[in-house]
C-alpha cells in the first residue's frame, strides 16, 4: 500500500513540475515587468538590468547573451532556456485578479 501511495505521489509531482516552468517572453522587446512575471528567478532588478543593457547593447542575438548581465548565471538560463525568445511576440501573463477586502 505504501509503495503505490509513494508512486502516485511520485507521479503527481512529475506532472506538476511543469506548471512552476517559465512563460515564453520575447526579451528584445518585453518591458522588465513582462520579463520578470515571465522567467524563473528573474525579479524586477534583473529584468530592469536586461532591458537596460538592451538600450544600451541593442537586441539580444542569442539567449546567453543574458549572461552578460550581473546575476545572471549558467543555471538560471537553462532553468529559462525554453522560454527565452529573441523575436516574435508573445501575450503578457494574465494579471492577477484584485482582491476585493472583505465585508466585516
Amino acid at each position: 500500500m505504501f509503495r503505490k501511495t509513494l508512486a502516485a505521489l511520485a507521479l503527481t509531482l512529475a506532472f506538476a513540475v511543469p506548471a512552476i516552468a517559465a512563460t515564453p517572453v520575447n526579451v528584445n522587446t518585453a518591458d522588465a515587468a513582462t520579463i520578470a512575471a515571465s522567467l524563473d528567478g528573474i525579479g524586477l532588478a534583473k529584468a530592469e538590468a536586461i532591458v537596460a543593457w538592451r538600450k544600451a547593447h541593442g537586441d539580444f542575438k542569442s539567449a546567453s547573451d543574458l549572461g552578460s548581465i550581473k546575476g545572471i548565471g549558467d543555471k538560471t538560463l537553462a532553468r529559462n532556456h525554453d522560454a527565452i525568445r529573441l523575436t516574435g511576440s508573445f501575450a503578457a501573463p494574465a494579471a492577477k485578479p484584485a482582491r476585493h477586502p472583505r465585508k466585516k
